[in-house]
């Protein structure tokens, strides 16, 4: 299964992978994209451009540097310091931002960014926090009314990663008391099905809220990108039977052989399964040129290349080995 998309969550992954089924996704391609949303919205937040273009809309006319400021010395502070998360970084640098992150995990910083061990401290520290986390049990409302409360008066919050993680009542909350000066959303717990279906948010009162459909990969660049990626991560697995960075199965790469015959052998993980293949293979004097088995938690994936005349034989045995979930030959 592809997904032309970061998000795995229309997908049943626990159910694709009992039936040995693995999905791929597209994690990289539209990284650039939203990094590129996220600054856009930095500066024209930093500097009060959507209330007062939303003004302008009504007939008003705000002249005055109150509320307005540049971005150079500001502190942003990233929590989730992965594939965008430090594209970010990199890009706020270089406008003259200071870059601090959070993450579950030690990273390596790129650039001058600073990790901080504590989400509360770099909620008190930065003068805008960007959010880009994955949707986990963990990760839902990480940002509430109590990490709100913490944040630096008149700090900025953006979030362009998934719709669950901000508590979007407790934001409309602290907006109505003017703790923050402003925010971003681009994903929501509940979205419109269609472009035809109306978007419902308490957001939707406030001019210093940019609020955007969803769209932090959505270019053109990205599109073509991840088409690009996930046919690729496809087609290896059908050509090669690939699994590298799927995002539900173990991850097996052989390299290939000429004049060999590949075979494909998804089990349940239990002990004893790559003994069976090996003793039923000696069995039938099926010679094996090449093998490996990686497992998860739940299930063992074996990728094995035996002589060509052969293959016919190595099916049979690997579909009545106990466990087997999925054989097949692959060419």
């Amino acid at each position: 299964i592809g997904c032309f998309c970061i998000g795995t969550n229309q997908v049943d992954l626990q159910g694709a992978r009992e039936r040995g089924i693995a999905v791929f996704n597209a994690p990289f391609s539209n990284t650039r994209s939203v990094a590129e949303l996220v600054l856009g919205e930095i500066l024209l937040l930093l500097r009060g451009i959507p209330q007062r273009n939303a003004l302008a809309h009504r007939g008003g006319w705000l002249k005055s540097a109150n509320g307005s400021f540049e971005a150079r010395g500001k502190t942003l502070g990233i929590i989730g310091y992965g594939h965008i998360g430090t594209q970010l970084g990199i890009m706020a640098e270089n406008i003259g931002m200071n870059v601090e992150f959070y993450d579950i995990e030690d990273k390596l910083t790129l650039g001058n960014a600073t990790q901080v061990h504590n989400l509360t401290q770099l909620l008190q520290r930065a003068d805008v926090i960007s959010l880009h986390v994955p949707e986990t049990p963990q990760t839902k409302n990480l940002i509430g009314m109590a990490e709100l409360e913490v944040m630096k008066q008149g700090a900025i919050l953006i979030n362009a990663s998934r719709g669950t993680v901000v508590d979007i009542d407790a934001l409309a909350e602290s907006l109505r008391e003017n703790k923050l000066s402003g925010a971003a959303i681009d994903v929501f717990p509940v979205e419109p099905k269609s472009n035809d279906e109306e978007f419902v948010s308490p957001l939707r009162e406030f001019d210093n809220v940019i609020l955007t459909p969803h769209i932090g990969g959505s270019t053109q660049e990205a599109q073509e990108n991840i088409g690009i990626e996930v046919a690729g991560k496809l087609a290896k697995y059908s050509d090669n039977g690939s699994t590298i960075t799927a995002v539900n199965f173990p991850e097996v790469s052989l390299p290939e052989l000429a004049n060999r015959s590949r075979l494909l052998h998804v089990h349940h993980n239990r002990p004893g399964v790559l003994t069976q293949i090996n003793q039923a293979f000696a069995q039938h004097g099926i010679n094996i040129a090449a093998q490996y088995l990686q497992t998860d938690e739940a299930i063992g994936y074996v990728v094995i290349d035996v002589d060509t005349d052969q293959s016919e034989v190595a099916l049979k045995e690997l579909s009545a080995v106990e466990g087997t979930i999925r054989a097949r030959i692959l060419h």
